[in-house]
């Protein structure tokens, strides 16, 4: 049986790194992008590698929206080498990165990021993968609990993640025709690294954990099942949806 590969933007640490681990104990091959921590894109290749499955990883810059398009010419001259074709089954869109700042205090630039990070990236290096993506095969983008609900200070960053969720819907849409799924997951609050890490201060995880009906701050090892999940055959006949894995929060 021909194995599958997934490509995961932002695949070296935090969600990404779960959700890589999880597919490859799934049996998928894994390609991943990572910013600039080359050693812990190489610790991930090693855990991935000890599973049976191949990995490689690929530098990628959210902030440049060309950069997509080298990191999918990256990845594709690779499975060419590899498996005598460009072709793969899976791209999940997770790279990101938040800024915290009230709409008064928000800068141009600091907007520009977000932009670039969560929407223009996400479009571009998606239009670059379509045409090596099988048929049959998924595209998972990674949204926010935060474009469903309000927490002050991340708007700009919550805005651009409400684009992604309509773009899933297009790309459900058009792509349908190919058999090729779109979907979205939409992470709560997660005690990782993410916008200098701030869920992990005691004040701030215990008031998520008060708004959460699991009671608790979400971990980076809640979400890559999910994106798994709908990686496979169970999940063929969801499409253009959003699912929120946030254990409640603010429900």
């Amino acid at each position: 049986m021909k194995q599958k590969t997934a490509i995961i933007t932002g695949g070296s640490r935090g969600l990404g790194r779960d959700m890589a681990l999880n597919l490859a104990q799934d049996g998928v091959n894994i390609i991943f992008s990572y910013h600039s921590n080359q050693n812990k894109a190489n610790e991930v290749i090693s855990e991935i590698e000890a599973m049976g499955q191949k990995a490689a990883a690929f530098p990628f810059d959210a902030n440049n929206p060309k950069s997509g398009q080298d990191f999918i010419n990256k990845a594709t001259n690779y499975l060419q080498q590899e498996n005598g074709s460009k072709n793969f089954d899976f791209l999940i869109n997770n790279a990101g990165t938040g800024t915290f700042n009230l709409v008064p205090d928000t800068t141009e630039v600091q907007f520009d990021e977000m932009m670039n990070i969560h929407l223009k990236s996400v479009y571009f290096l998606t239009q670059a993968a379509i045409p090596y993506l099988n048929k049959g095969g998924r595209i998972i983008n990674i949204s926010s609990g935060l474009a469903r609900f309000s927490l002050p200070g991340m708007s700009a960053y919550a805005m651009m993640k409400g684009g992604i969720e309509v773009f899933t819907r297009y790309l459900a849409k058009e792509l349908g025709k190919r058999n090729i799924t779109a979907n979205v997951i939409a992470p709560g609050a997660i005690a990782t690294d993410f916008a200098g890490g701030s869920n992990k201060d005691k004040e701030k995880a215990d008031l998520i954990s008060s708004i959460t009906a699991l009671g608790r701050v979400g971990k980076a090892e809640d979400i890559g099942g999910t994106v798994a999940f709908l990686c496979s055959k169970k999940a063929g006949w969801i499409n253009g949806q959003r699912i929120e894995v946030s254990g409640g929060m603010l429900v």
